[in-house]
């Protein structure tokens, strides 16, 4: 059944590709103004930084193959890019926007135009700030229409954006200073949003609820992005189920469930009939904590409301979701997708491999620095909080982007020794291992690793307890990989190898890897320039769980990264 499936959607796309040959391709052009804007939430007035004066910012729409042009104007008072999260920017690396990695910051008075061309993409994606903690405000939905006009499902007969969100009541700067300056892991957030609205269970916030209205007996399609800082976050609308159709802008085999959880920086594609008694619904979200010896979390709940047929409500019905820790829930979530095979853009996994890593994942502490003041880690003023990939504790460069540096041939900036396994082997997820002090210790350096163009490559993303274990999610820029096996504990390579999925895994560009457990993913290196691959928990990259892919040239112009455009930011 399923290799008739895929004979049939392989001659399906076959069909559109045809249909839509001759459809031309369009220049999408918008400007983003990254100012301070004065909002009033949960009670009090706050100056923030966003993009052309709204929370979320402006929902770009294009479609497959167009062009898109951003000019971006920093009136802001602080260093700003924007990263266009999940697209490939194949040979338009100089655009992909994370700070000191393919380009230096704007600087407050300047401004940079981002033009790229999106390539074999169609579904969510997004854009947000790529530079300390501004990606609390500073993002918005990025929807990529199919160039047939058509979906591997029935047309939906409306769409919308959900995009979950994280509030502080405070300056997000100033907030992570702090706690760089302390070696520590920020505060917590004050709230969550939806569309960048809390919802009425905070103070202050009855008429800041975000209100979606409905037809009955109508299937929509929810496009939900999780843009939240540090959390990932469970998603459900009370009474209602969802069947999962894509995430991540990859197309998946139609997966039945009344909840989501999405990691920061994942996108899930819903589809939501509205067959229940007319009437009002909650939609909530609420945190997925699974880091063990943490401070507690944010244990509050954002909500929105849909509401069937314009009718007046009162009591919407409230959705019953996850406690805090349900891992098992996030778990069978996540290993439960799979991708659909022959579907539009859909590529088959690389079996004969040229690199294959094993990477640890985790918290590690380091030097506190010349205050000797740090508070990351109790009773040792002298160590500060870090977290680490195979015990190197990435450092940002300050002087030229990594790229630049990989381009103009300039040394110095990073070295290329960043191993393919742990320098020590131990038992990694074990917790007697969570303070011992001799396996945390690490260094911050800036090391990389080198791909050969079209290098096919599988990581093992191991989890450690060490400080404590914790879900998290790894993100890789200007690829999407297929997430071939996940699991809990040690990875076996034996054992668990027998259990990989080389058929129809799913496709995505963020995995969560399980707390206390592994995943495993595989991609082929064609696109050169320099990717970063990091955790999207905000505090973990700041505090250096991050590293480089340098991807060389092909033998070709057409896969030979071209010169920097003119006004790329200089440090």
């Amino acid at each position: 059944m399923a290799q008739r499936q895929a004979v049939f959607l392989l001659a399906w796309a076959t069909a559109l590709a045809a249909m839509s040959s001759m459809a031309s391709a369009a220049i999408v052009e918008h400007t983003f103004n990254v100012e301070n804007v004065t909002v009033r939430k949960l009670c009090q007035e706050h100056v923030i930084t966003a993009v052309n004066g709204t929370l979320p910012g402006p929902t770009i729409r294009v479609t497959e193959g167009d062009t898109l042009v951003v000019h971006v104007l920093n009136k802001s008072q602080y260093n700003v890019t924007i990263h266009w999260h999940g697209v490939f920017q194949l040979l338009s690396g100089w655009a992909d926007g994370p700070s000191y990695i393919t380009q230096c910051p704007i600087r407050p008075g300047y401004s940079y135009t981002h033009k790229f061309t999106i390539t074999k993409q169609e579904g969510t994606l997004w854009w947000h700030a790529h530079v300390s903690f501004l990606r609390a405000t500073v993002y918005g939905a990025l929807v990529i229409l199919p160039k047939s006009g058509y979906y591997p499902f029935p047309t939906p007969y409306k769409q919308f954006p959900i995009v979950l969100g994280e509030w502080w009541n405070a300056n997000v700067i100033d907030l992570q200073n702090q706690a760089q300056e302390l070696g520590m892991a920020p505060n917590n957030s004050d709230a969550f949003t939806i569309n960048g609205r809390p919802g009425d269970l905070y103070p202050c916030s009855k008429n800041h609820t975000y209100k979606l209205r409905v037809v009955h007996g109508k299937t929509y399609m929810l496009r939900i992005i999780n843009a939240a800082l540090n959390s990932q976050l469970f998603f459900k609308i009370s009474n209602h189920k969802f069947t999962v159709v894509a995430v991540d802008a990859s197309y998946t085999n139609p997966y039945v469930t009344d909840v989501t959880v999405l990691a920061p920086g994942q996108t899930v594609d819903v589809l939501l009939t509205t067959d229940q008694s007319p009437g009002a619904y909650y939609m909530a979200a609420r945190p997925y904590v699974s880091a063990q010896n943490a401070p507690p979390p944010d244990n509050t709940t954002t909500t929105g409301i849909l509401i069937y047929d314009q009718l007046p409500y009162t009591s919407p019905i409230m959705p019953l979701l996850p406690a805090l820790n349900d891992t098992p829930t996030a778990h069978k979530f996540s290993s439960s997708l799979t991708s659909l095979v022959g579907s539009p853009n859909w590529r088959p996994v690389p079996t004969k491999l040229n690199k294959q890593m094993l990477w640890t994942v985790g918290l590690s502490v380091s030097p506190c620095g010349a205050s000797n003041v740090c508070t990351g880690v109790p009773n040792i003023p002298t160590l500060r909080l870090s977290a680490n990939i195979n015990n190197a504790s990435f450092q940002f460069p300050t002087s030229l982007s990594i790229l630049q540096a990989h381009f103009f041939n300039v040394k110095g900036i990073y070295t290329t020794d960043l191993p393919d396994q742990p320098p020590l082997k131990f038992d990694y997820t074990n917790p007697a291992n969570s303070n011992n002090t001799a396996l945390a210790f690490t260094l911050k350096s800036t090391r990389v690793k080198q791909l050969k163009y079209n290098a096919t490559v599988e990581i093992v993303f191991q989890d450690t307890a060490i400080v404590g274990a914790e879900n998290h999610p790894m993100h890789l820029h200007g690829y999407n990989f297929h997430v071939v096996g996940q699991g809990f504990g040690n990875f076996d390579p034996v054992e668990d190898r027998k259990e990989f999925n080389l058929f129809n895994p799913v496709i995505r560009n963020t995995i969560g890897v399980p707390v206390g457990g592994w995943a495993a993913i595989r991609f082929q290196a064609n696109n050169p320039g320099a990717w970063i691959l990091h955790c999207h928990l905000d505090a973990h990259l700041t505090l250096g769980l991050a590293t480089v892919f340098v991807v060389e040239n092909g033998p070709t112009p057409s896969s030979t990264l071209p010169p920097p455009p003119p006004d790329l930011p200089q440090c």
